[in-house]
């Protein structure tokens, strides 16, 4: 049986297909010390929305969410440069730790490290020499990827601050990432390569995700991803994988581009609460013929709403199985488009009962309505 579920109200009188804003990469070198482990030293590379490109630049208008992302085993923090690239030009602050990059790594510290520079990063928004200096949200986000995804895994215990964690073809530690992910009640995701012949996600990812006892986790694969392609080309990562099997069957930067789809939206639903990313997220995962996944929740779920509209009130809901738009303004036009923009259904009446749109194949949708000054956008999901 289909189901609808009403995601968002936008509210706006410009086209509704606007590209986000995209920000310059701003780059610093900061060396904490964590005194409650003996004065640790901690050396970290800081990338951040920038007014231009460049060391020590200045940022760039408005507050950007944490995330601290951790480096595979034997590789470097420079070999996740697509991952901060493109999370700083989508207005992310992203902090990678330089420790524990030898043959003989803990797992523990380097959890500890991801975990403490959550709040050694916070902290710089209010320190008024700081770069960042009342630049920073709250919200934070722990990723990794292998090693680091299950370092990213463990560090969640020890700070409750942390509001989300991701992964990144994240690989079994010791101690056990998939026995804490029985502890991990916050948002995840877990994003997996299907070729991955050095962390698999049948005894990695997988497991992790099951164990997993958040209310909203989601786990992807990349059809024909590998486990180094993740990240830049390493040699080191190279050169294990080099030694087992399956290979993948896509490239680089097509694994790059797959990853950055799934995970700009998730981190952009969670971190600045822009559900509109947490639709396009939820589409992806019905219409990608890149990507299989499984989840136990619906990004932006909501089953009513009412809003305010120059003074008067529009409601769009559900009730048995049909879905109903209703409004105090007069509606001159109502459209329902699907993600490209296209109209699929449309109408000229006040209050429309929209039995049709259960008939629609399963995917994002857009009701528009409008009428003499105002437009009003409403995002659908049929499944």
């Amino acid at each position: 049986m289909k189901q609808v579920l009403i995601l968002l109200i936008l509210i706006s009188t410009s086209s509704l297909f606007v590209k986000a804003q995209t920000y310059f990469t701003g780059h610093t070198t900061i060396t904490y010390t964590d005194s409650s482990r003996n004065n640790r030293s901690i050396p970290t590379e800081i990338y951040y929305p920038a007014i231009s490109t460049g060391d020590n630049i200045a940022a760039a208008n408005g507050i950007f969410p944490i995330i601290v992302f951790g480096h595979g085993f034997v590789m470097v923090w420079s070999a996740y440069e697509n991952i901060w690239t493109s999370l700083t030009q989508n207005g992310f602050i992203v902090a990678l730790p330089k420790t524990e990059t030898g043959l003989s790594p803990s797992h523990t510290e380097f959890a500890k490290d991801l975990a403490y520079l959550v709040t050694a990063i916070d902290a710089e928004n209010s320190n008024a020499t700081s770069l960042l200096y009342q630049h920073i949200d709250s919200l934070s986000c722990v990723m990794g990827h292998s090693m680091g995804g299950g370092a990213a895994l463990l560090s969640v215990q020890y700070n409750s601050s942390i509001d989300a964690v991701a992964t990144l073809a994240a690989a079994e530690t010791n101690p056990s990432a998939i026995a804490a992910c029985a502890g991990i009640t916050l948002p995840s995701l877990y994003i997996a390569g299907g070729n991955d012949c050095i962390t698999p996600p049948t005894t990695n990812q997988l497991p992790m995700y099951t164990a997993t006892s958040a209310n909203c986790k989601s786990i992807i694969t990349i059809t024909g991803g590998s486990h180094c392609q993740f990240a830049e080309s390493n040699f080191n990562c190279s050169f294990g994988e080099a030694t087992c099997s399956p290979a993948p069957t896509i490239s680089r930067s097509f694994q790059h581009s797959v990853t950055d789809s799934v995970m700009i939206p998730w981190l952009k639903n969670y971190l600045m609460n822009d559900c509109t990313s947490g639709i396009a997220f939820q589409d992806l995962l019905t219409t990608s013929g890149n990507i299989t996944s499984q989840q136990n929740c619906i990004v932006c779920q909501a089953s009513s709403f009412n809003n305010n509209l120059k003074g008067t009130t529009t409601s769009i809901y559900i009730s048995d199985k049909t879905l109903y738009v209703k409004s105090a303004n007069y509606i001159k036009d109502l459209k329902i488009v699907n993600s490209l923009g296209q109209p699929v259904l449309s109408s000229s009446v006040s209050a429309y009962e929209l039995t049709k749109v259960l008939l629609l194949p399963a995917s994002l949708y857009y009701i528009i309505l409008s009428g003499d000054n105002f437009t009003t956008t409403q995002a659908i999901m049929i499944r």
